[in-house]
């Protein structure tokens, strides 16, 4: 277990050491902490390993100069220049609220980017306005769509934050796969079996192994089978690749540059880095925020309040994760001992000091 507050000064230190200016550093920290915090193991430190290569590799600017290079009143699109996703992110979500302010509804594309952390942090952004905020990206492609072969999309997650009265907000953060690759990841580390449904070998047929990706299988969109709906995981994740990166000017489909820097990127890209898609709508462009936001309270209490099944408990997206939070500012966060095993490393050759 690692107190936040150590663990914030050690990857804010990484970042420093990469290049960045310190306002990307501490911003960068807060961003891909804030996985750790909720739970996400998959998305939080244990990337940050992961991150730092792909600046070695000349794939992640540590200073880039993020700017509006198309805008209407309502919309714009953001070229990241090859920066941290962690930092571009943010930003542009921070373009979405204004606009929001301004005439009601603000919608936001990302190109030239990276991997941005978890996307319920960016659509959380718009919860202290009194707007739903709204988030997703397009990711490398490890994800198989219904029927196919071949890997074609990426978890591609979507995110949705909504703000209630007297009632924490709703927030939906979800890969639109069976399971995101990072909690694969989890599973090697742990050398344990993937549950079926998550995974197909090269040959389309569903395996329970957790190192299949790299023997030429492909994860599986939201529903694992026809039988279970994957075409509607596939249609979500298509509809995330879409706004993202053909909206946007990005890579999309199987042309996404991957997070892991040892494999290259495609020699043949349709656009540029990974993309992203953001949202915010102001609630007062459509009733008084605070009839709104009763409302919502009187939704999530309804549904809380629900008859369940024995032993369990009728849950709000969001929930799971707050509880979490509270619990790991207090006691600090766990870290699997592969993840400190690398963090070391990269401490070490960066001459930061680890906690």
């Amino acid at each position: 277990m690692y107190p936040y507050k150590d663990l914030f000064a050690f990857t804010k230190n990484v970042f420093l050491a990469i290049g960045c200016p310190e306002k990307d550093a501490q911003l960068a920290t807060t961003v891909l902490l804030s996985a750790d915090l909720r739970g996400v193991d998959s998305h939080g430190v244990a990337r940050l390993t992961g991150y730092v290569r792909l600046w070695e590799a000349g794939r992640i600017n540590a200073k880039p100069n993020v700017r509006v290079v198309h805008e209407t009143p309502s919309t714009a699109t953001v070229d990241g220049d090859g920066g941290l996703g962690l930092v571009v992110a943010p930003q542009a979500m921070q373009i979405a609220i204004e606009k929001s302010k301004q005439v009601g509804s603000g919608w936001v594309s990302v190109k030239n980017s990276n991997h941005y952390g978890i996307a319920g942090y960016h659509a959380m952004m718009a919860l202290e306005h009194d707007m739903i905020g709204i988030s997703m990206t397009n990711a490398s492609p490890l994800v198989a769509p219904t029927h196919s072969l071949k890997r074609l999309l990426g978890t591609n997650p979507i995110a949705v934050a909504i703000p209630a009265k007297n009632e924490p907000p709703m927030v939906a953060d979800f890969a639109t796969t069976t399971a995101a690759n990072g909690k694969l990841e989890i599973l090697q580390r742990k050398n344990l079996e993937a549950p079926l449904g998550w995974i197909q070998d090269k040959n389309g047929v569903t395996t329970s192994n957790a190192h299949e990706l790299k023997e030429g299988g492909a994860l599986l969109p939201l529903g694992g089978d026809r039988e279970h709906g994957s075409h509607k995981g596939y249609c979500l994740g298509s509809i995330v690749d879409i706004f993202s990166a053909v909206l946007s000017g990005a890579n999309y489909g199987p042309w996404v540059p991957p997070f892991v820097s040892f494999l290259p990127v495609p020699s043949d890209p349709v656009g540029e880095g990974i993309g992203h898609f953001f949202g915010a709508m102001r609630v007062d462009a459509f009733r008084p925020a605070d009839d709104f936001k009763s409302h919502m309270d009187n939704w999530i209490k309804t549904f809380k309040n629900a008859p369940a099944v024995e032993g369990e408990k009728v849950l709000i997206p969001g929930d799971p994760e707050r509880e979490i939070q509270a619990s790991r500012l207090s006691e600090g966060v766990p870290l699997l001992p592969p993840v400190v095993k690398d963090l070391k490393e990269v401490a070490d050759k960066l001459g930061v000091a680890f906690m």
